[in-house]
């Protein structure tokens, strides 16, 4: 196997070889036809002067793929001329049939077609004539049959390899298709997995954060208080775990199926977490409009995710005293509305562009926000066909609105 594979590759580097191959084989064959006598009698030395018309009119093969029309000229102007001068050597248009083959496999269907007829009838008229037959017996249309089998032969091959070639590169287009939506799909699932944790963790380390700092200013003046902080602290971080676990459940699923075993929060959920704030100290209401009815799984959950971010936000960023979160039910759309007031007099921090609340007061100290939170909110939004607006509001504070389909269309 190896010795074959190592021929098979350095005959491929040699062309012209490969071109020359069958018109050797013809000269070959044209010697031994040569040396029969008449009727199969008996051997004789071979006619050189038809075995040099031969080796003449097979000598332009050698380039027979790189110009595939003029040999086909040259060819067939040296076996008609051969025919002429030697009727009886019967193996005259061998090398126009090697030519007319190699055109047909390489130039367009029309080329080769207008020269193969041409070709044909050419070698039926020479061969009627210098035989003394008519151009419809039966050796005159045998020249002219293989003529045009030649030529057949020929465009069947190249369109064998053009159906080769296609299917080659619909299988390479459909390789680096198969690439690029894997590729596509693992980083869907890696930020699909941040923004999750992001939206678990912010929320629950922030208010722990919060606590902690209350703890850690009162636990000498006011030990009262700061237990009841560090018992803040201890529910928070046990809900961050449970929800952290919930979360790597759900992650775990192959979809976000409604009968996911993993629970999944929703807008039930949002009076616990607005019950949870303003245990934290965040004066937060929460008001509901329109028709409540039930919405999809996954419209439940985006909603109650931009809700968390744009609170959490409000209470790590903003010294709010007034925070409202309105769900308002249209007839197809779920609206979700979260302002604040900030600070009066203090502005907005520049830095702080991922949630409501950006008004700081004086002597806070936490830092601006990183914008993942807003950037995961639109992520969420824009995956069920949503969307998120944010902002500073005119009269001091800031305002986050989604709209959000209640009933998702599936995609098609």
């Amino acid at each position: 196997m190896q010795v074959t594979a190592v021929f098979r590759r350095w005959w491929a580097h040699h062309a012209r070889l490969r071109d020359a191959l069958p018109g050797v084989l013809t000269v070959l064959v044209a010697v031994a036809a040569s040396a029969v006598g008449t009727g199969g009698s008996g051997w004789h030395a071979p006619r050189m002067d038809g075995v040099a018309w031969t080796a003449l009119a097979c000598a332009p093969l050698v380039v027979r793929t790189r110009w595939p029309l003029p040999v086909v000229l040259v060819t067939l102007a040296v076996d008609l001329a051969h025919m002429a001068r030697t009727p009886d050597f019967s193996l005259s248009p061998a090398a126009s049939l090697v030519a007319l083959y190699t055109l047909a496999t390489r130039a367009s269907r029309r080329t080769a077609w207008a020269a193969g007829v041409t070709a044909s009838l050419v070698i039926t008229a020479v061969f009627a004539v210098t035989h003394s037959q008519s151009p419809f017996s039966g050796e005159s249309l045998l020249r002219f049959d293989l003529a045009i089998a030649a030529t057949a032969l020929g465009d069947v091959n190249r369109s064998r390899r053009l159906r080769l070639a296609q299917v080659e590169a619909r299988a390479e287009r459909a390789e680096r298709t198969r690439e690029a939506e894997a590729l596509r799909r693992v980083t869907e699932e890696r930020v699909r997995i941040a923004r999750e944790l992001h939206d678990v963790v912010a929320h629950h380390m922030t208010l722990v954060n919060a606590q902690a700092g209350v703890a850690h200013h009162l636990l000498r003046t006011d030990p009262d208080l700061a237990y009841q902080a560090l018992a803040h602290i201890k529910d928070n971080s046990r809900t961050a775990l449970d929800e952290l676990r919930a979360t790597v459940g759900l992650l775990r699923q192959p979809d976000d199926a409604p009968d996911s075993p993993a629970p999944i929060p929703g807008l039930a959920d949002l009076d616990s977490l607005v019950a949870t704030l303003r245990a934290n100290g965040l004066p937060v209401k929460l008001e509901r409009t329109g028709l409540a009815r039930p919405a999809a799984p996954t419209t439940e959950l985006t909603a109650y995710r931009i809700v968390q971010e744009a609170l959490t936000n409000t209470h790590k960023h903003a010294s709010a005293k007034r925070v409202e979160v309105t769900l308002h039910y249209g007839a197809d759309t779920l609206r979700v509305t979260i302002t604040d007031d900030g600070l009066p007099g203090t502005g907005h921090d520049p830095g702080t562009t991922h949630g409501p609340g950006t008004a700081r007061g004086p002597g806070t100290a936490r830092g601006p926000g990183t914008g993942h939170g807003l950037i995961g909110m639109r992520e969420r939004a824009t995956a069920i066909g949503g969307t998120v607006t944010a902002g500073p509001r005119p009269d001091g504070g800031f305002r986050v609105h989604a709209e959000l389909p209640l009933a998702l269309t599936p995609q098609t």
